[in-house]
């Protein structure tokens, strides 16, 4: 690999996407993917994108970690939020002195990383597109969204504009920030709903849009807020997600239009499901609950902050990922006993 080489660790639905727009752009990418399969399907036949934002078959090169040598200056992580610490153990050896690594991921994992390669080495990113692992080789791009990039002090390094400029070849209005903290607690509230969501199998928009279940998202968005709120943090909005109409005052009618937004926004993407439905759903798998959701408990209690419902929804999915619960109506219920 050439010192320019971009090594995208996690290949799935987030990294696959970005990977193969890199590629199809003339940046030099190596995809690095657990999945045997996947890797031997990117590396024999390219990697499929479709969906309704375009469709296209894009060569690109793919590697099991094992097969991973040299080091690399830029390192994209891609993967799930409970796999952060190993596999920043993992890429650690490949990466360069002046190297960093920047989190395409849900949650806080910046923190994690920060904590493996210190925070002048870490990039904070925000994504919110719509994709989906489908089979190997194989990703449906559902929706675009918002993305943003920053550096965890605020500042824009050489490196931070590098990577504002690569996401910005994925999306176009890809937003520099100062404030990338502001939108990662944005995207904690906004998925703290989209976990609710997972509970049945009804869609995003279809379960966003249920007036019997607006307390849960009220309530969830509410707790979110508050524990961004002690520890300094300004939440940014996106894609229907309103941060102030949960803050503590906020009218409730604020938090129903920002909802009611949300179920709008959901309802015009191919993506119909959450990525975390998926993994209980379809892949059978644990989700990022504990790493993503389960986080905020944590972060609330040693603020003085009390979580119930966040506490609550991270047991149900626990029950699901657990086989003591299915996903239904009747499951989300249970957050209404709150």
């Amino acid at each position: 690999m050439n010192e320019n080489t971009i090594l995208i660790w996690g290949a799935g639905a987030i990294g696959g996407t970005l990977g193969a727009y890199l590629a199809r752009a003339g940046e030099d990418v190596l995809l690095v993917d657990i999945v045997e399969p996947h890797v031997e399907a990117m590396k024999r036949e390219g990697l499929l994108i479709e969906g309704p934002v375009e469709t296209f078959r894009q060569p690109v090169k793919a590697a099991l970690p094992g097969a991973v040598t040299g080091k690399f200056k830029r390192i994209i992580l891609a993967v799930k939020a409970h796999h952060t610490r190993d596999a920043v153990r993992a890429v650690k050896p490949h990466l360069e002195e002046d190297g960093t690594i920047l989190s395409a991921q849900n949650g806080l994992n910046e923190i994690t990383i920060a904590e493996e390669v210190g925070a002048e080495r870490t990039v904070g990113c925000f994504v919110n597109f719509g994709a989906d692992w489908l089979e190997p080789g194989r990703i449906l791009f559902g929706n675009r969204a918002a993305v943003a990039v920053g550096g965890l002090d605020g500042q824009a390094s050489e490196a931070v504009r590098d990577y504002h400029r690569l996401l910005s070849i994925f999306e176009p209005e890809a937003v520099l920030t100062e404030n990338i903290w502001g939108y990662l607690w944005g995207k904690l509230g906004y998925g703290s709903l989209l976990f609710a969501t997972a509970l049945t199998n009804a869609s995003m928009s279809e379960n966003l849009a249920s007036e019997r279940h607006f307390p849960v998202y009220h309530r969830l968005g509410q707790e979110v807020m508050a524990v961004a709120k002690a520890r300094g943090v300004k939440p940014l909005g996106f894609n229907g997600f309103n941060p102030d109409a949960f803050m503590p005052g906020a009218d409730e009618a604020a938090a129903r239009s920002s909802v009611a937004d949300m179920a709008e926004f959901n309802r015009h993407t191919a993506k119909t499901h959450s990525g975390i439905w998926r993994d209980l759903a379809v892949r059978k798998r644990k989700t990022e609950v504990d790493a993503q959701i389960a986080i905020i408990a944590t972060l609330g209690r040693d603020a003085g902050i009390p979580t119930p419902a966040i506490s609550k929804l991270v047991g149900l999915i626990h029950d699901i990922e657990d086989g003591r619960r299915e996903q239904s109506w009747a499951t989300l219920d249970e957050m209404l006993k709150l």
